[in-house]
């Protein structure tokens, strides 16, 4: 054990290989390229995660990996790279908080589905609910009958509220 210890090159493992700069810059443009992505291109799910959303995540980041890094080849050149990311996430969250038009940016506004008993068809073909999504999630919410119904909404986080007449 202490021959494998001895014989690591401390300095190669933590050292970087890649510019610091280098790192902070092509993190921030993969981070802020998949942020694009997944709020403006990607549907909201109607509160669940499915197989394929996760495969499309693992898929992302093994892409997004080379990309963001370069061919780093040290502890230190990911470590700059993670905190990168974590940073421009707490920066944003931070953001959003504080001020209302980042979170307006950052985050989908509520989208109605229903309305005084009537399915909105054109704002659930927008986020792809079909309409046994929906009443599965107005079941969930104890409802029986569109007449019940004052409002419904599909939120941010892509579950669905509903305001009972």
């Amino acid at each position: 054990m202490d021959a494998f210890v001895s014989a690591i090159e401390w300095g190669r493992v933590f050292k970087l290989s890649i510019p610091f700069l280098e790192i902070v810059v092509r993190g921030s443009a993969m981070y802020w390229f998949l942020f694009a992505v997944f709020r403006f291109l990607i549907r909201r799910d109607v509160g669940s995660v499915g197989v394929a959303d996760i495969l499309v995540l693992i898929i992302v980041a093994d892409a997004a990996q080379n990309a963001m890094a370069g061919e780093y080849t040290s502890v230190g050149d990911g470590m700059v790279l993670v905190l990168t990311l974590i940073g421009w996430n707490m920066l944003l969250d931070w953001m959003s908080f504080y001020f209302p038009a980042v979170r307006r940016f950052a985050e989908p506004a509520p989208l109605r589905l229903v309305i005084n008993g009537q399915m909105l068809k054109r704002n659930m073909r927008k986020e792809f609910i079909t309409e046994e999504e929906l009443w599965s999630k107005l079941r969930e919410a104890g409802v029986d009958s569109l007449d019940q119904v004052k409002e419904a909404f599909i939120e941010s986080d892509g579950q669905v509220s509903v305001i009972k007449k």
